[in-house]
């Protein structure tokens, strides 16, 4: 057993304490050490799974230095190209996602989602050429999907055998990015979302509130492992993939409306705590996660939880983890973990993660954006009606994020077969040629005595904000530094061609020093400018309409 574990000896030393004065303050730290308090053993080390204890740990500069990541949410859920959420709502009727269920596969309860995990074969997934395309984009760490709402683990999973080594692509696939990502120098991370499961996927165990199957349970009330026999799924038992009767809609409920009314107040509700009447659920949830995170070595995680997940389980798995990665690198701490919408008492534990939305100015601790160019999960009438986010906006997007001290992490939603499609080829084609050319700007900055200028964009720095921003002109400036090296960005094309930026007038306080020059990242030659008592003022040179809507400008002293 490795230093960091628990020794034979410690173990029977902690033994006796249990039995002894329980209530000591020795105890109650040994305790505290190796998670005995809730069952979960934790690699010894500087942290303990306690709030105050994980305030102790420190941003990596690595990450700070990193700035971009992609994503590739990618799960069964990606094989009928209906967006976000389809293993739940397919069994919500009335839903989009519930008729195209019905219409391709047949009724929820003939037809359950655990179909849909067989479905996904992943046949055109050629990840060392996707691998090769992320980092042509400009990536510096890759974030692979470990486990959705809906259960099936992405990876080989000894506690889970819902997993994709038994079930659908017949492959470890968190494994595969992860080799794949170090060979090429990248940081790796894996998402875990499966704390939700045990109320998120409530609705496989609910019925058909009206019409020729009204009253009848779909697929997961009533299946066993033994109705698996002579199946494609025989030795597996549905209840765990489901995840048991948690929080059941009651029989009686006639009307849609009635239906989705109580899933809103139900199953629906964003649940945090561990499900009080399955403790089995925490427990595979932690040894789950324990295991990945030992099998994997990720530098970074990402739970999609407002702060930790499920109690006392989500801090003994984020100190173990902590602890682990001290190991790997030899005492150095560099590990990150992202988690969302943090009290003020508990901020610091990890990083701060917005889900697509911004920070309103710079924040004092670094932190990460998570967003998508369409749905988390693959949409085909995105494709098919061009309307993925365009790279200016990612662009954009990402100079305010960097500017207040943030990164970005990018989903590019992946098919069911494994193949990206053409727009999202032409999509990275594009964003990466504008990072090769304004990188220096990014890589490796900090943020400016002010992040910018210009009319507020977002409102807070909270979750889904992006969704109510406003599109950026050339009013809006944003700053980066690198050193004693400053650069402005400019988020659109002045339309006189001259770009005014107020804060850096003549006498300014945030930039004493005279401009020497200034030069645009990609183009040759100095650019004219004056400075006087209002602006400074800075004309461009003749637009290329290739370029994305966002210009860096190296301000020269």
């Amino acid at each position: 057993m490795s230093s960091g574990y628990l020794s034979r000896r410690s173990m029977v030393k902690q033994s006796c304490l249990a039995a002894a004065a329980t209530a000591s303050p020795l105890a109650a730290l040994l305790r505290a050490q190796t998670g005995i308090a809730s069952g979960n053993q934790i690699m010894s080390g500087k942290y303990l799974p306690t709030w105050e204890s994980l305030k102790q740990w420190q941003m990596p500069e690595w990450f700070r230095d990193a700035k971009f990541g992609i994503w590739a949410h990618w799960s069964a859920q990606c094989v009928p190209e209906q967006g976000d959420w389809y293993a739940r709502n397919m069994y919500i009727q009335g839903s989009p996602q519930y008729e195209y269920h019905c219409r391709t596969y047949g009724h929820p309860t003939k037809v359950g989602f655990k179909e849909i995990d067989h479905l996904w074969k992943a046949e055109r997934w050629q990840p060392e050429q996707l691998m090769d395309l992320y980092i042509k984009t400009g990536a510096k760490y890759f974030y692979a999907l470990g486990c959705h709402h809906d259960n099936l683990d992405c990876f080989d999973s000894t506690y889970h055998q819902w997993n994709t080594t038994r079930v659908g692509p017949g492959k470890d696939i968190v494994g595969t990015w992860e080799k794949l990502a170090r060979q090429r120098g990248l940081r790796f991370g894996i998402s875990n979302h499966s704390s939700h499961a045990w109320h998120w996927f409530q609705p496989a165990y609910g019925y058909d509130p009206e019409g020729a199957f009204a009253g009848r349970r779909y697929d997961a009330y009533t299946l066993t492992k033994g109705d698996g026999r002579g199946t494609w799924w025989e030795g597996l038992d549905p209840q765990e993939l489901y995840t048991g009767r948690n929080i059941v809609m009651p029989d009686g409920i006639q009307t849609v409306a009635n239906a989705n009314a109580w899933h809103a107040s139900g199953d629906g509700k964003w649940h945090e705590e561990p499900p009080p009447a399955n403790p089995a659920f925490t427990r595979n949830w932690f040894l789950r996660c324990k295991e990945m995170i030992d099998k994997y070595k990720p530098d970074m995680l990402y739970f999609d939880d407002t702060e930790l997940p499920l109690g006392q389980a989500g801090l003994d798995i984020v100190a173990h983890y902590y602890n682990a990665n001290m190991s790997w690198h030899n005492g150095h701490e560099e590990a990150v973990v992202a988690a969302k919408e943090y009290t003020p008492a508990h901020m610091g534990a990890t990083m701060l993660d917005i889900e697509r939305g911004r920070a309103q100015g710079i924040l004092e601790a670094p932190w990460q954006t998570d967003t998508c160019i369409g749905d988390w999960h693959y949409r085909r009438s995105l494709f098919e009606e061009h309307a993925y986010k365009r790279p200016s906006t990612v662009a954009q997007m990402l100079i305010d994020i960097v500017s207040k001290n943030g990164n970005l992490m990018l989903n590019i939603p992946v098919r069911g077969d494994g193949s990206i499609d053409e727009d999202e080829h032409e999509f990275l084609r594009d964003f990466g040629a504008w990072m090769a050319v304004h990188g220096e700007a990014i890589y490796g900055t900090r943020p400016f005595t002010i992040y910018g200028e210009g009319p507020p964009d977002v409102i807070g720095s909270h979750n889904f904000n992006e969704l109510r921003s406003r599109p950026y002109t050339a009013e809006d400036i944003r700053f980066t530094c690198k050193g004693d090296q400053l650069y402005a960005f400019a988020l659109g094309w002045p339309s006189d061609g001259v770009l005014r930026v107020k804060s850096l007038h003549k006498g300014n306080s945030v930039l004493p020093q005279p401009i020497g020059a200034i030069e645009m990242l990609g183009y040759k030659g100095l650019l004219n400018f004056k400075q006087d008592a209002a602006s400074l003022e800075i004309r461009f040179p003749a637009r290329n309409p290739e370029a994305l809507d966002v210009y860096a400008l190296k301000i020269l002293r």
